[in-house]
């Protein structure tokens, strides 16, 4: 967040006491939503404002009474993992006309209320600012009508609004995601998934309808996560000749071996003349054309239940908390703005030129601008679009070869959701573009063994939803064994090399580099695409599989919650996978609504562990029944889950009993979350465009690459720039952008901190220099068990361990 000076501002000041905020929710419900209800209650109430819960949306603003209520600390437990919104949502037709507007101004003021945190679609918003734009002449109205005092109306003259967009559509514009979007997805990837083996029993097509009345978001980001043979998005409707294609790819699909098929479509699918395409007329185009056993499936709101993702529980929680500072922030008069997700970093952008971009794409599709329509939706869409054009074939021009570029690709390191569907992407538009790819089986001691295998098209298919490696992975890296590596990749005529994998293959990659002044053979071009749950490789913002892992974990630790319900006050410590890197921990108790989070980047002592127990006493002793503790596996060689287990049972008897879960490699395992497939499809869209280009020169072949996500681009950033950027006995980058949501965690959970400043903390200590690379290569076994700081025990800390 951006927000800590204006916060600590305040706070000193008391300028934000006694502020009355209001959040209400609007139009359709979307997971994630109770988490935005949630943050923004505690965050209002962090900084001293007063905040009320609207029910049931602009109706519960327009009828007043009960509907207005304030809410407090404990109003809003137990609620981030719950589906829709508890505080209801309803349309409103009274609130469309200015008397029912009138009766929703008088209620506001009655309560003290003028700020707004309006959840919901651009419908919502749009009539929010309408709401704001009369708020002046609602007050005079009021006031002439005696129904409010002359002190109200000077007291609430000002009316401030931020809105947060919730729709399970995606088709807001100005926001890379909205809250929901997400969610539905899991939903629809599963419901794909679990079609597919019982379409793969009979042979059957299956015609799966998906929400998006007006945007094909689901439709194609499904379609790329469940490798869908044909889609129908509205933004791009199909050629007049769609039965006859659409019939031959199913043909070519049979041909290939294919014993069953795929269709999404958007129930907004609409013909190049903005004509529907409906389920029922498809299944007829397939039965007469093809007669092939066809079925449709209308999802419909089976997408907007079941309970939030990590990625939407997280959204919702910085979006809210970033809504109440805009609120605070806000100037008199000042024009409503949206908080919206931008990369990693929550943004501020006028509410009303992001609905009249929105409204934009509608105006496009309805003049038949298709491409405009596209180019409105924003790049991220655009992008999607083309990977799943490339993706769509079922064979490839086999005369269309250059045997001078032969790529391999390899797993290096423990294995990670989505590898899979990044080698498949990667294959098949390699082979599509007339090179030869090897899979290299079993990381690098497969290489060295010369387990290489000739990828064809069909030997990738259905691998997007396989979870694991296929190609098989070990944790090796040739630090001894380079000449046998160069032997291979000379054996095989190897003339470039994709590593996917953790720091292994960050590791494999920097070596190789480095060992090119003694082997010329290695002067290839070498790509690393990062793919760990623990998300500690330089050089992106995200690797793959952690999304996958952070679902998973989150998904326990509700499991495990709801297993005591019923029992008496529960505190449960659960541990983390990630090594050093305590984004698991920190972004899963954030998703989960932990009480603590313990990192190994942020340092604590006995001290602070004391403290959160007397934290968490005082809250059992005020009504709450469960207590969530996470660590991360290397927080603290010294106060592990052991310890915790024992000092928390210790310290709350009478209060609450404790228990310990290490989830262990569950967190590995799983079916791959919808952002790991398709982010792991891009990826390898990105890697075999990038080969392209150094095969094809004559000179400078050697380039070495780590391709990341940052700031929503793709990046290709020299292997040899990121050495200074690593921490390597720890195996962490030096710069981590997920530790800036720290204090928020914290506050969330109700303890008494205050944000810090924002900077990248690193304890001082950690050895930095190029020297601890090679440190790093010759003792790695010792140096990884090696603690780099030690925390200093306290007379006091040291006597309380004596008596454990």
């Amino acid at each position: 967040m951006e927000c800590d000076r204006l916060v600590k501002r305040y706070l000193e000041c008391g300028a934000f006491k006694g502020r009355g905020i209001a959040v209400f929710t609007s139009g359709g419900d979307s997971q994630g939503m109770n988490a935005a209800v949630r943050s923004c209650v505690r965050m209002a109430i962090y900084l001293g404002c007063k905040v009320y819960f609207i029910r049931e949306g602009y109706q519960g603003m327009v009828d007043g009474g009960d509907n207005i209520v304030e809410a407090q600390w404990a109003s809003v437990s137990g609620i981030i993992h719950k589906g829709g919104t508890v505080i209801g949502s309803a349309r409103c037709m009274e609130f469309k006309e200015r008397p029912g507007r009138l009766k929703a101004a008088k209620n506001l003021i009655k309560n003290g209320i003028s700020n707004l945190v309006i959840i919901g679609g651009d419908g919502s918003l749009t009539g929010a600012n309408l709401f704001r734009q009369e708020w002046s002449s609602l007050l005079d109205e009021l006031s002439s009508k005696g129904e409010i005092t002359a002190d109200q109306k000077m007291k609430f003259n000002h009316l401030n609004i931020v809105g947060l967009v919730g729709s399970i559509d995606n088709d807001f514009c100005g926001t890379d995601m909205t809250i929901g979007t997400d969610s539905a997805l899991h939903r629809i990837v599963e419901a794909v998934d679990a079609t597919t083996s019982t379409a793969f029993s009979h042979q059957r097509v299956f015609i799966i309808e998906v929400m998006g009345r007006h945007c094909g978001y689901l439709a194609l980001i499904s379609a790329i996560c469940c490798e869908a043979d044909y889609m129908f998005v509205p933004e791009e409707p199909p050629p007049d000749n769609w039965p006859e294609l659409l019939c031959a790819t199913l043909i070519q699909a049979r041909n290939a071996g294919q014993r069953q098929n795929t269709i999404i479509l958007s129930e907004g699918a609409i013909d190049r003349q903005g004509n529907p395409i409906t389920g029922e007329m498809v299944k007829k185009v397939i039965v007469d054309a093809v007669e092939l056993d066809t079925r449709v499936t209308v999802l419909g709101h089976i997408q907007r239940g079941g309970n939030p993702s990590a990625f939407d529980r997280i959204l919702g929680c910085r979006m809210g908390a970033e809504a109440v500072i805009a609120l605070m922030e806000a100037k008199p008069d000042a024009d409503p703005v949206v908080v919206s997700l931008e990369g990693n970093q929550a943004v501020m952008l006028p509410l009303m030129k992001c609905v009249e971009k929105t409204k934009a794409v509608g105006q496009a599709m309805a003049d038949k601008n298709w491409q405009m329509a596209i180019d409105l939706r924003g790049k991220s869409f655009a992008r999607s679009l083309e990977t799943y054009k490339l993706l769509n074939r079922y064979t490839h021009d086999a005369s269309v070869r250059n045997d001078d570029h032969r790529i391999g690709v390899m797993h290096v390191g423990a294995p990670a959701c989505g590898m899979n569907a990044c080698v498949r992407a990667f294959v098949r538009l390699c082979l599509h573009r007339g090179n030869t790819v090897f899979g290299i089986h079993d990381g690098v001691d497969g290489l060295i063994a010369g387990q290489f295998q000739e990828m064809n098209w069909t030997d990738v298919s259905g691998w997007v939803s396989e979870g694991g490696a296929l190609l098989g992975t070990k944790r090796t890296i040739p630090t001894e064994k380079i000449g046998k590596v160069v032997e291979r990749l000379k054996e095989y005529k190897i003339n470039g090399l994709l590593l996917i994998g953790g720091f292994e293959a960050f590791m494999t990659s920097l070596i190789l580099t480095k060992a090119r002044s003694e082997y010329p053979e290695l002067n290839i071009p070498i790509l690393v695409i990062p793919s760990t749950i623990s998300n500690n490789v330089p050089g992106t913002e995200l690797s793959l599989g952690s999304d996958t892992a952070l679902n998973e974990i989150t998904e326990i630790c509700d499991r495990i919650r709801q297993s005591a319900q019923g029992t008496k006050r529960r505190v449960f410590i659960i541990e983390t996978m990630g090594g050093y890197c305590g984004y698991l921990a920190t972004l899963a108790g954030l998703a989960g609504g932990a009480d603590a989070a313990y990192i190994f980047e942020e340092k604590f002592s006995i001290k602070d562990l004391e403290k959160d127990v007397y934290h968490m006493a005082s809250k059992m002793a005020e009504g709450v029944q469960r207590g969530l503790i996470l660590r991360n596996e290397k927080c603290n060689d010294n106060y592990n889950s052991d310890f915790m287990y024992r000092l928390y049972s210790e310290e709350g008897k009478g209060v609450f009993t404790a228990r310990v879960n290490i989830l262990g490699h569950m967190q590995q395992g799983g079916a791959p979350s919808p952002f790991d497939r398709s982010l792991g499809t891009k990826l390898g869209i990105q890697a075999a465009k990038w080969f392209q280009k150094p095969l094809a020169a004559t000179d400078n072949k050697d380039t070495s690459c780590v391709l990341g996500l940052i700031k929503r681009e793709y990046t290709f950033t020299p292997i040899i720039d990121l050495e200074e950027q690593t921490v390597f006995p720890l195996r962490l980058p030096k710069a981590q952008w997920w530790l800036k949501l720290r204090p928020l965690l914290r506050i969330l959970a109700q303890h008494d901190s205050v944000y810090e400043e924002e900077g990248i903390y690193m304890p001082v200590d950690l050895p930095t220099n190029t020297g601890a690379f090679k440190e790093f290569l010759e003792e790695e076994d010792r140096i990884r068990k090696k603690r780099m700081s030690v925390v200093a025990f306290d007379a006091q800390a040291q006597a309380a361990l004596q008596r454990q």
